[in-house]
């Protein structure tokens, strides 16, 4: 990858004295933060290094086939629609405006919002993402292009441009697989067949009154080259726009991928008058690695996922990418750089890991909670000499506050000002029925905890806001466990007009049992798939976090956007109280909220023939043995 970047000029070696070093530095920048490590170079010691808090550049005026600045790089999130591929990342409408919302403040260029034709549901998502976010300017007056799935064939394209043209900047992206395995056991279609197809549908895309349209050579890392470069051409010469290579199945390494792209930038008529895109699974571990070796030969779009969610092993993580450029642009990637605001960075993790149910590991770049954590002896004593010995990013630039800035220390006595400030700092932007919901299960939480940290504040922030439509709400839940006999749960849920419901049931746990009794409540029978609780801080009094996934027995259908199958939705829950049981439930009916309100929304959009359901199953019997 080093070959194929052009390399920035390295600092000389600076002294020793930091007195020095301010004096021989003074032409950078007032907010450049400096280490010293070995010269990527020549290995010498004591080489100046340019960290990660580089101004940021202006954003060029938006060209669907052209960028007027030749190092920016086009920034193209898919978490709402692959991501939401992973199961149980299911997402409502209003949570998937939410986080459409969050990637416009983080500056992302497109949205891919969704596969419309995959139901109507989508199809409605899509389309209000369109209307809304697709309309309205940010603070600094950018307008994310909103963008739609469709494969080649002239259904799906309707879809997506009967969901994605009533934005300013619309963008219907189709594809097909172009690989010999794909076209033969999935496709069964000749090349010539394959190739026709997609350059009808591009034109046909265009035919609307699309003038930007996204081409997809699905499966490209396998694909025979010649071959690959004749598709494109061909679909330039349809109208495309963006012609995006993906590494479908995660199978090349960096150094094949950047030579794929230099190889199509190269051998592909019409290329000069087009954007090379990349979209890299995760399947070896090398997603970043792959994304950012194609930038170097070329690709001026990269397709991504907040978190790096999405079906299998996921996609290149935004974060990862973006920082990786913010970093290393200026020093190794010849000047490479994107429009992302990084101090939205961490909030929009938090939004997309609390609505989508999928955790962050511990130890995943940039957002992960080890990320800014030092343990280790060794790396404590190098933090609090310098903190550049460790830390290569500042967590303030990407939006992670660890200590009070502002001094304010949470607990019983404080009030809503004070909550309120304290949520600013940590990055969130709340309306006042909201830190009105809070402020209460704040006030609960602190008259047991002598002070509220910030990790509890996040918790209590995901399970009291970040929530789905309302039908069902926790009103008590009593339960009686031990060794002497059956568990026992009494559950009261009030219903969205204000009534409310009680009921009894013995388990095989506390939490199995208090699952029972919301199951003769709600009266619609799934199936538990996963249940998992963690401590969010250290000591007895943690509050505990629950993560539930359930599928409806009469599961809501969809269309896999890559296979064309039928699946089933399956539908997350998260939940945070200090007792366990409690977080258990919450999480629980937070997951049938999820689930019901997709269904009104389906039965609401519905159209003859649009929406259907697999048939009835055996009722399922959940068989939760949880320990309190």
């Amino acid at each position: 990858m080093a070959s194929l970047c052009a390399k920035a000029p390295i600092a000389a070696a600076a002294p020793s004295s930091s007195s020095t070093t301010t004096s021989s530095t003074s032409f950078l920048p007032k907010t450049t933060r400096l280490f010293y490590c070995r010269s990527p170079l020549n290995n010498a010691q004591g080489s100046v290094v340019i960290c990660c808090s580089l101004p940021n550049r202006r954003r060029p005026e938006y060209i669907p086939n052209h960028i007027p600045d030749p190092n920016y790089v086009r920034v193209f999130d898919t978490t709402l629609r692959d991501g939401e591929q992973s199961p149980g990342a299911t997402m409502t409408t209003k949570q998937k405006l939410d986080i459409a919302r969050q990637l416009t403040k983080l500056g992302v260029d497109i949205i891919e919002a969704g596969f419309p034709a995959a139901s109507e549901a989508d199809l409605e998502g899509v389309k209000l993402i369109a209307e809304e976010v697709g309309n309205t300017d940010s603070r600094d007056g950018h307008v994310p292009v909103i963008c739609g799935l469709a494969r080649c064939n002239k259904r799906d394209i309707d879809k997506s441009w009967e969901a994605v043209q009533f934005a300013k900047k619309p963008r219907i992206h189709t594809f097909i697989a172009t690989s010999e395995i794909h076209m033969k056991y999935k496709l069964k279609m000749t090349r010539e067949e394959v190739v026709e197809k997609a350059r009808s549908m591009v034109a046909y895309a265009r035919s609307l009154g699309c003038i930007d349209v996204e081409f997809s050579p699905e499966d490209a890392g396998r694909s025979d080259r010649e071959f690959l470069y004749h598709i494109l051409a061909e679909v330039i010469k349809a109208g495309a726009t963006t012609l995006n290579i993906p590494d479908t199945v995660g199978y090349t390494l960096p150094s094949e991928f950047g030579q794929l792209i230099s190889d199509i930038k190269a051998n592909t008529p019409g290329i000069e008058n087009v954007i090379i895109s990349t979209h890299c699974q995760n399947d070896l571990g090398l997603s970043t690695a792959n994304t950012i070796a194609g930038a170097c030969a070329g690709a001026r779009q990269v397709e991504v996922t907040i978190n790096g969610i999405g079906e299998r092993a996921g996609n290149a993580s935004l974060e990862e990418v973006v920082m990786a450029l913010r970093c290393r642009g200026e020093q190794v990637l010849g000047g490479l750089y994107t429009g992302i605001n990084i101090k939205h960075i961490i909030m929009a993790s938090k939004m997309v890991e609390e609505y989508s149910g999928l955790h962050v590991q511990p130890h995943k770049a940039i957002v992960g909670a080890n990320a800014f954590a030092h343990e280790s002896g060794i790396h404590q004593d190098g933090m609090l000499k310098h903190k550049n010995t460790y830390e290569i990013i500042a967590p303030e630039d990407i939006g992670l506050q660890r200590t009070s800035e502002s001094g304010i220390v949470l607990g019983k006595l404080s009030g809503r000002h004070a909550l309120k400030s304290k949520l600013v700092e940590l990055g969130y932007d709340i309306d006042e029925k909201e830190l009105e919901d809070l402020f209460w299960r704040f006030k609960s939480v602190a008259e047991k905890k002598k002070s509220v940290t910030d990790d509890d504040l996040i918790a209590l922030m995901s399970d009291e806001v970040f929530q789905p439509q309302v039908i069902w709400k926790l009103g008590d839940v009593q339960v009686t466990c031990g060794s002497l006999g059956l568990s026992t749960a009494t559950v009261k849920l009030i219903d969205a007009d204000g009534k409310e419901h009680v009921a009894c049931s013995v388990g095989r746990g506390p939490v199995d049992a208090a699952y029972r009794a919301i199951d003769l409540i709600v009266q619609v029978p799934v199936t538990l798939l996963e249940y998992s609780m963690n401590a969010v801080t250290e000591g007895i009094d943690a509050i505990a976090t629950t993560r539930v996934l359930i599928r409806g027995e009469n599961s809501h259908i969809s269309t896999h956007a890559l296979t064309g199958e039928v699946i089933s939705r399956t539908f997350s829950g998260t939940g945070a109280e200090m007792d366990i049981v409690i977080s258990s439930v919450r999480a629980y009916v937070g997951a049938l909220n999820k689930m019901l309100s997709f269904e009104n929304r389906s039965q609401d959009n519905m159209k003859a023939g649009t929406e259907t359901h697999a048939p009835d199953r055996e009722k399922a019997v959940l068989n939760v043995v949880v320990q309190s």
